[in-house]
């Protein structure tokens, strides 16, 4: 882990994080910069930087994380009327937290594309 990384520090308790769901191996908590009225990260608790840095033996993690997700969705009343996952990968693609986390937003109307 590294010493500078923002979400193993909310992870092992070092910063605080509003938590809304927390297991052995994910951790999710509101984002503090929402951009939707419900803005959740859902990350794994082991730090992997980028998506292009998983390995074979993650795809289960990966899932925890994505299927972390949907069950907060549907648990906060959002799986009805939708909801949008994202992951970012490298800076070009506007990550700024290099540990993987999923967002989760919801709460209003989304447009596609993106930006």
């Amino acid at each position: 882990m590294p010493d500078a990384c923002l979400f193993c520090k909310i992870a092992s308790g070092d910063i605080p994080a509003t938590i809304v769901y927390q297991d052995d191996e994910v951790l999710a908590f509101q984002d503090i910069a929402a951009q939707a009225p419900f803005h959740i990260l859902v990350i794994p608790r082991r730090h992997i930087a980028t998506l292009n840095d998983l390995e074979a033996g993650d795809q289960k993690l990966v899932g925890s994380v994505v299927t972390t997700a949907a069950r907060i969705a549907r648990e906060h009343g959002h799986a009805q009327d939708g909801y949008r996952t994202v992951f970012n990968c490298n800076r070009g693609a506007g990550q700024t937290v290099f540990h993987i986390h999923l967002h989760l937003l919801a709460g209003r109307n989304m447009t596609w594309p993106p930006g």
